[in-house]
């Protein structure tokens, strides 16, 4: 069976895998110890001939031939190479223990969509988990050796139950050369449609969430297929392998321990065992002992899929849920915390440190500042008075000049301020006038009315003087007479930052 050590890993500890050390099944040990001796056999003889067999003039030639073996050893791309392929082969293995065809969410939606209590309702439900589990266990002894051996022969999977005889007799008279896994999956389909012309399967919506979860199932089936027929490349898988094997041949002639009186490089030290070069070995070489367990996890090793467990435990729940299970509900009754207004589960005496503390509310609430840093500020013009400040935002906006007396320019001026300020409503422009308190029928002389619309549609009250006291005639030490009065905007507005463009500007650039 799969090798579990969820248990001892459970809390993380000093020395927490230690023990996994120790554990033989499963192990790389268990993997890896022939070739370990095989390794080491094979290092230990050319080190014996070195030192009692060679004559002094092969010993000359043989430091040389490791001396070179030892330099180029380092251009082979071993972890490169061993690391991607190590890589696709896991991911690939994940895939396919997800693709495994459970029968898990097809028995639910059995359940509640084909209905009746009595014997042919049963027998519907029973027999459409049936074929969904006879398509599991055709595909499963086409790609694990494990089902394969317990169900050799198509007579295997009739004398456990899962076929019947006349099933078996339709099964072999369809003419296909391919793997007939399918197969079930139809009779499901047509079983279903059956069921929907008889009422059991009470609309059309249930009929096509049942045939839905099928295809999904069917899929997984599928899956496994492709996966057991389209293998990781050949010349990836001989390409690491080469790799490895050439690297570690290499590495028996490369790191020999020479004779310290020769005076050569890195060779001041003479050992009989090459301590590191095993441990080398011993991880690049289980590295590939991984890669070839885990590249087809349906054989027998001892981490490949428990694919038998699996026909049984899917079989077995299956028809518990759509047979003893069928409509089989316990009594309504309030729950414990019915009257609760704050629902909590209670603590054993182990976790009972657990409720003093507090839920986690998000990672700022943790950040403390100081007083003087959370009081507001306000932008700039906000601490003058409101009419002031906005007085000098209108006229920075609607400057004075001789080419802006005309009424149409300025009307148009205006009307685009208005749009500007349109969320300005009008209760909030009452509240901010001066004239607010004046008596009914009164009429304001600071134009509260509509300031705005007033500024560039209001006639003047009186013509402009003509005489010597016209603008023309003023000399140039008096400022010329405003053409209209500035209405101070609501207070609820700052003004706005200078460097934003204004639409104004170019309102008056089109009309120049």
């Amino acid at each position: 069976m799969t090798v579990t050590y969820t248990a001892r890993v459970a809390n993380a500890r000093f020395g927490g895998f230690s023990k996994l050390l120790l554990l033989w099944r499963g192990s790389i040990y268990k993997l890896l110890w022939r070739e370990l001796l095989c390794f080491l056999g094979l290092y230990m003889a050319l080190s014996a001939a070195y030192r009692f067999v060679l004559t002094e003039e092969q010993k000359r030639y043989f430091e040389k031939l490791v001396l070179y073996c030892d330099q180029y050893a380092s251009l082979i791309p071993v972890s490169f190479v061993l690391g991607f392929y190590v890589t696709l082969v896991v991911h690939r293995w994940w895939n396919q223990y997800l693709s495994m065809p459970l029968t898990d969410a097809l028995m639910c939606v059995v359940v509640g969509t084909v209905h009746g209590r009595d014997e042919r309702g049963r027998l519907y439900r029973r027999t459409l988990m049936r074929y969904a589990g006879l398509s599991g266990v055709l595909i499963l002894r086409s790609v694990s050796t494990a089902v394969f051996k317990r169900f050799p022969t198509i007579d295997h999977v009739v004398e456990a139950g899962f076929m019947t005889r006349e099933e078996r007799k339709k099964f072999e008279n369809l003419n296909s050369s391919y793997n007939k896994y399918w197969v079930p999956c139809v009779w499901f389909c047509n079983l279903a449609a059956q069921a929907r012309r008889e009422g059991r399967i009470r609309d059309n919506g249930a009929l096509k969430l049942l045939l839905e979860e099928l295809n999904v199932f069917r899929s997984k089936c599928g899956m496994l297929f492709h996966y057991d027929w389209i293998s990781v490349p050949l010349v990836y898988t001989q390409v690491v392998t080469i790799a490895v094997y050439s690297y570690f041949l290499a590495c028996l002639i490369g790191r020999q321990f020479l004779d310290p009186a020769q005076g050569y490089k890195d060779h001041d030290l003479d050992l009989y065992v090459p301590i590191f070069t095993l441990l080398q070995f011993f991880f690049y070489a289980g590295w590939l002992k991984v890669a070839e367990q885990l590249i087809n996890p349906f054989g027998e090793d001892d981490d490949d899929f428990e694919t038998n467990f699996l026909i049984d435990r899917c079989f077995q729940v299956s028809m518990l849920a759509v047979d003893e299970m069928y409509d089989d509900l316990a009594m309504l009754e309030k729950d414990l915390y019915w009257d609760a207004a704050e629902a909590r589960a209670p603590y054993t005496a182990a976790t009972a440190f657990l409720m003093q503390q507090p839920s986690f509310q998000g990672s700022t609430f943790d950040i403390t500042l100081a007083k003087e840093d959370m009081q507001f500020q306000r932008q700039d013009g906000l601490d003058a008075p409101p009419n002031e400040a906005h007085g000098d935002f209108l006229q920075r906006l609607l400057p004075v000049g001789a080419g802006m007396a005309t009424s149409g320019l300025l009307g148009r001026r205006v009307s685009l301020l208005r749009r500007k300020n349109s969320y300005v409503s009008e209760e909030s422009m009452a509240a901010n006038c001066a004239c607010a308190g004046a008596p009914d029928g009164a009429v304001p002389e600071c134009g509260c009315e509509d300031p705005l619309l007033d500024l560039g549609q209001r006639e003047p009250e009186s013509e402009p003087p003509t005489g010597p006291e016209s603008p023309a005639s003023v000399p140039a030490s008096r400022p010329p007479a405003e053409p209209f009065t500035v209405v101070p905007m609501p207070g609820t507005r700052a003004p706005a930052p200078p460097w934003l463009p204004s639409p104004i500007g170019e309102e008056e650039e089109s009309l120049a």
